[in-house]
């Protein structure tokens, strides 16, 4: 692991660093490396923030299409953009921000936020693990087979 990928997988530590994240994921200059899962919940958290949630998920989706494009990153049956797995985050993260009291800066919204939320596993609490690798998740949502969302 380089250690680009090492520092962003750190909490965040400014309000601005998570507003530079942001903005570097809509203009696709992001790097590869920093596309880390704290990222990709942070993104989603921002814009489950400030739109309502079917413009935040088609921003995020849009987005996320986007970038891959500019990294080389194909859609497939088995890489690249995941629909399932997309929905579902921003359906937990819009939950979340339901439940939650917004305090402080955008740098420990995101960081507590990612702590209840960032386990990379937590998809595979309500999805069966073949199901969510299926070629049919990846493209369209599809339900979960073992707990219902929140």
């Amino acid at each position: 692991m380089t250690a680009a990928a090492t520092s962003a997988d750190r909490p965040w530590t400014s309000a601005e660093e998570v507003a530079a994240l942001v903005a570097r994921f809509e203009d696709c200059t992001l790097p590869h490396a920093e596309w880390t899962h704290r990222a990709h919940l942070t993104v989603a958290l921002w814009f489950a923030s400030h739109h309502p949630p079917s413009e935040a998920l088609d921003r995020v989706r849009s987005g996320i299409l986007r970038l891959n494009a500019a990294h080389g990153v194909p859609t497939t049956p088995t890489r690249g953009y995941h629909e399932t797995i997309t929905r579902f985050y921003m359906h937990v993260v819009t939950h979340y921000l339901r439940q939650q009291e917004l305090a402080g800066d955008w740098a420990e919204r995101a960081n507590r936020m990612v702590e209840r939320l960032g386990a990379r596993d937590l998809a595979l609490r309500h999805y069966s693990e073949q199901r969510l690798k299926s070629p049919e998740a990846r493209a369209a949502w599809i339900e979960p087979d073992i707990r219902p969302l929140p």
